[in-house]
């Protein structure tokens, strides 16, 4: 078991350090924990993966904080409704098997790549111009669409917030990834309020990984702040990549 929990742990670490700059670490806990506890139930394994991220996602978010310009205006409503919607989305996970969403979600996924590849300067410098939009209303309806999406579905989560924070309000990378960990700090603690009361979590597993999470999540924060929306805008770049090739593999290969 000590060799299995080194290499959950390793992976907590990666997980923290990736997600902390443009989310997706679940790619990462997501299947070591599957792996690792083959005979588990899976609302216990994503219940643990949750209880683990909202550690890193949360010390990512106050890293963030004093250090990137926030706009509260945005933020807390955004984080308000994706509160709500993260939770209902977890409700309605029983209705249709969330699998079936994985085309959309790809073709999504590609279009979000193509864009920022074609567009060499988005997200790069914040453009003022945003500032005319009416960024309160649109802020309650992106987080509850991607709140609702995060409840029910979840991969890609964090790359699709920082897209729609670039794209909507011209923000630059570093900016929207800063956005996107206090919203998704909101999601995860949703998802908690559904997995906490029904015990599917492993509080020893999550205790142990939590603690790697939160270090990688330093160190990811660190390199983002100290390189800049250039630097975050390229990590996105790849891990968008690999997300596709995770969902196109799952999907029709899996």
């Amino acid at each position: 078991m000590l060799t299995e929990l080194v290499i959950l742990c390793a992976g907590a670490f990666f997980a923290g350090l990736v997600d902390a700059m443009v989310g997706g670490g679940g790619l990462v806990q997501v299947p070591l924990l599957f792996n690792v506890f083959p005979g588990a139930a899976p609302a216990t394994l994503f219940g643990t993966n949750k209880a683990v991220s909202i550690v890193g996602t949360t010390f990512a978010a106050r890293r963030y904080l004093g250090r990137v310009e926030m706009d509260w205006k945005v933020l807390w409503r955004a984080a308000l409704a994706a509160f709500v919607a993260s939770f209902a989305g977890a409700a309605a996970v029983g209705m249709f098997p969330p699998q079936m969403l994985r085309p959309v979600v790809i073709v999504l996924l590609v279009a979000v790549l193509a864009y920022t590849l074609k567009k060499k300067d988005f997200g790069v410098l914040r453009a003022e111009a945003a500032a005319h939009r009416p960024k309160p209303i649109l802020a309650l309806v992106l987080g509850a669409l991607i709140g609702f999406y995060d409840g029910f579905f979840g991969p890609g989560t964090g790359s699709f917030l920082i897209f729609l924070f670039v794209r909507c309000y011209a923000w630059d990378f570093l900016r929207a990834s800063a956005a996107a960990k206090v919203v998704n700090v909101s999601t995860n603690l949703a998802a908690l309020a559904w997995f906490v009361p029904v015990g599917a979590i492993m509080v020893k597993v999550a205790a142990a990984m939590a603690v790697a999470n939160l270090a990688g999540a330093w160190v990811g924060a660190h390199l983002a702040i100290k390189n800049g929306a250039a630097f975050v805008r390229r990590v996105f770049i790849v891990v968008v990549s690999v997300l596709i090739a995770r969902l196109v593999w799952d999907t029709f290969a899996g």
